[in-house]
């Protein structure tokens, strides 16, 4: 006489964890709503609309990366002769200077980081619509690195917020911030909630 198949996942048994105090709670179907008994907040099986949600932010980060990178972001008012630059133009400088450090650093955080996690999110939302099982481990693993760096991706407006603040002489010398700041902090913000909304249970399900 055979065992009875026990069941593998959280779901198979019909339990859900609330995502604001992690109780596992009974759900009994994907689409109930049930109510942590702990806590009150609403829980699901899977984040609701999880992929068309981060589809959506995906894109979005996307099509604002184009005007982020080729617009300036920084504009330098040097005793009246103003010189914008855009992200590629400060690493050329850098570069030029032999401040390779300085220019590694900046190519990483405003380049090749916000292109990463758009290409590594792109690559897993369609490993699930495709139901490409193999490499799940190194999946999950890659979204955990997006998910880590997120929060180092606003260096450049940081760097930009400080110059301003610091380097600021009247007529004499002064930085500002110019166009290409708030699409580059639209990438990093839905770069950063497209990782929020994407639900990685998701690659295990597909």
């Amino acid at each position: 006489m055979t065992e009875p198949q026990r069941p593998h996942t959280a779901k198979d048994a019909g339990l859900g964890v609330c995502h604001d105090c992690h109780r596992l709670v009974p759900v009994p179907a994907e689409d109930a709503h049930v109510e942590c008994p702990r806590c009150g907040a609403v829980v699901h099986l899977r984040k609701p609309n999880s992929i068309a949600r981060t589809w959506a932010l995906v894109l979005t980060a996307l099509v604002l990366s184009f005007p982020a990178n080729f617009l300036p972001i920084m504009q330098v008012d040097m005793l009246g002769s103003v010189d914008a630059s855009t992200i590629m133009d400060g690493i050329i400088y850098f570069f030029h200077e032999g401040s390779y450090g300085i220019g590694i650093v900046i190519l990483t955080a405003s380049i090749l980081v916000p292109c990463f996690k758009i290409i590594g999110l792109m690559l897993i939302l369609l490993s699930i619509q495709f139901r490409w099982r193999s490499w799940l481990r190194h999946k999950a693993l890659l979204f955990r690195i997006i998910e880590f760096i997120g929060r180092w991706s606003m260096l450049d407006i940081f760097v930009i917020a400080l110059l301003q603040v610091l380097v600021n002489f009247g007529n004499l010398t002064a930085i500002r911030a110019d166009a290409a700041v708030p699409y580059f902090a639209g990438v990093v913000l839905s770069t950063m909630f497209a990782a929020i909304t994407f639900d990685a249970r998701l690659l295990w399900d597909a």
